[in-house]
Formats: C-alpha cells, sequence, structure tokens
C-alpha cells in the first residue's frame, strides 16, 4: 500500500479501514481481519464505536507485526478535559489491548474543553504511548484557534470529503500547515455512486465508482478510510493503486461538489 509522511516522519498508509458504524464484535473483528489479509495497513477506529476490543483482537489473530499496521483511535465528547482525557486514553489502549497507538485524535471540536484535551493529547504524545496526535471534523477556524496554543501541531485533520463535498480551502489551508488530510465517508456511502458523470469515468477505466472516488482521493494526496463489513467490498476499495485519473478526469471530479454530508457538520460548532 502507498503512503504519506504525516509532520512526525511517521509513514501513514493511503488506504485504511474504517469501522464507524460496524457492530461490535464478530463482524467488526472479521472485517478488520479480511482488511488486513487483502493488504491494508491502516485501522481507524474510535471510543464511540465501541469496537476497540475487536480491533485489537482481529490484530492479534493476524498474526502481522504490530509495528507494520498504523492504529488510529480517537477521544469522544463525554471525555474532554484535561484528566478526562488521559483516563479515556488509558481506556482504549485496554480496549485494543496495545502499549501504544499510531495516532489520536480529537473525535470533535467539542468548546470549551478542547484547549484542555488537546494539552492531554499532546502528553500523550511525550509519553511516546500515540506515535502521532491530530484533530478530527475540525474546520479553518478550529484549526487557526489550535495553532495559536498548540506545542505539537496536530498531524492529521480527518474529516468527511469526496468530490461532492469537496472542501479545497481546507484542503488548502491543511497543506500549508503540514496537517495530513483523511477522508472519512469518501464513498458518500453509496449515495452518489449512480451519479452518471462518475459512471462515466468509472466505465472509462474499468473500475467501479467506488474506486474512482476513492482514487480521486488519492490523486489529492488524501488519506481514505471507507469502511465495509463485507469481504468483496473490502478487496475492490483496495484495487485502486493499478490506475491514474487523468486532468481530464480530475477536472470533472472537482466540480461535482455539492456540500453534501453524510455524517456531521462542523461548520457552526463553536
Amino acid at each position: 500500500m502507498y503512503h504519506v509522511q504525516l509532520n512526525t516522519g511517521a509513514a501513514l498508509p493511503l488506504l485504511g479501514l474504517g469501522v464507524y458504524q460496524s457492530a461490535p464484535g464478530e463482524s467488526t473483528q472479521q472485517a478488520v481481519e479480511w482488511a488486513l489479509a487483502t493488504g491494508y495497513r491502516h485501522i481507524d477506529t474510535a471510543r464511540l464505536y465501541r469496537n476497540e476490543a475487536d480491533v485489537g483482537a482481529a490484530l492479534r489473530n493476524s498474526g502481522i507485526a504490530r509495528d507494520e499496521v498504523f492504529v488510529t483511535t480517537k477521544l469522544w465528547n463525554s471525555d474532554h478535559g484535561y484528566d478526562s482525557a488521559l483516563r479515556a486514553f488509558e481506556a482504549s489502549l485496554k480496549d485494543l489491548g496495545l502499549e501504544t497507538v499510531d495516532l489520536y485524535l480529537i473525535h470533535w471540536p467539542v468548546h470549551p474543553l478542547r484547549r484542555e484535551s488537546w494539552r492531554a493529547l499532546e502528553a500523550i504524545a511525550q509519553s511516546g504511548q500515540a506515535r502521532a496526535i491530530g484533530v478530527s471534523n475540525y474546520t479553518i477556524r478550529h484549526l487557526e484557534e489550535l495553532l495559536t496554543y498548540c506545542e505539537t501541531v496536530p498531524a492529521v485533520n480527518q474529516v468527511e470529503f469526496s468530490p461532492y463535498l469537496y472542501q479545497r480551502d481546507l484542503l488548502h489551508f491543511c497543506q500549508q500547515q503540514g496537517i495530513q488530510l483523511m477522508a472519512y465517508s469518501p464513498l458518500t456511502q453509496g449515495h452518489k455512486l449512480s451519479d452518471p458523470p462518475l459512471q462515466a469515468i468509472a466505465a472509462k477505466h474499468h473500475k467501479t465508482p467506488a474506486q474512482i472516488l476513492l482514487r480521486w482521493a488519492i490523486e489529492h494526496q488524501i488519506a481514505v478510510i471507507p469502511k465495509s463489513v463485507k469481504q468483496a467490498r473490502i478487496q475492490e476499495n483496495a484495487a485502486i493503486f493499478d490506475f491514474t485519473l487523468d486532468p481530464a478526469d480530475m477536472a470533472t471530479l472537482n466540480h461535482l461538489n455539492q456540500n453534501f454530508r453524510t455524517c456531521w457538520d462542523p461548520t457552526q460548532a463553536p
């Protein structure tokens, strides 16, 4: 799998498996095992998802060395604050059955506690228990605020991103600040897979619309974490590194923006 270098020097796989809305238990564990067998080397979970233990079990069952798999988890809203964040992180480590994670994110910019939470994440990073720290669902405004007080610039900002939610200004801002953008729901949760312009590009390359959406993000150097619990889809989503999109394809896709969101909208978050 292809990688991009974070501002910490760590290598982040451009393709990962997301487990948002994957049911805790066998479903998540099986999906992660399939992904690892397919060649995925990044698994993205969160305290909110209640499936960290299943991710950890799949990692152990895989037989793959720990340092070969990039693991991300996140701090949920109810755990914000310095001491609360530290406790939540320890709980995540315990459920994962790991001594470290590769990336720990603030899941949502909770006001007014996010500053204290970031201080906790910096302490976690300094301890070596998280190799990188970052944020999720942060707009430019939230990032600008964070940059006024942080000692460690976030390595990642994970947001919803697709051609139908092409947040060009946010992408450029993150690039300027050395923050890697990571896209959740890059497949629009299936809502736009029948869009004629997308289907035309897919037919041209003998690929599926989902593969085109993922490749578009990769061409923009955006990491993607598509979610699936179906083996065939997990394998399909991985088959995106044997072709490229030409400038005309990218221009078409870049003009599909509809500000279309399938998840939370942090725009008005204080």
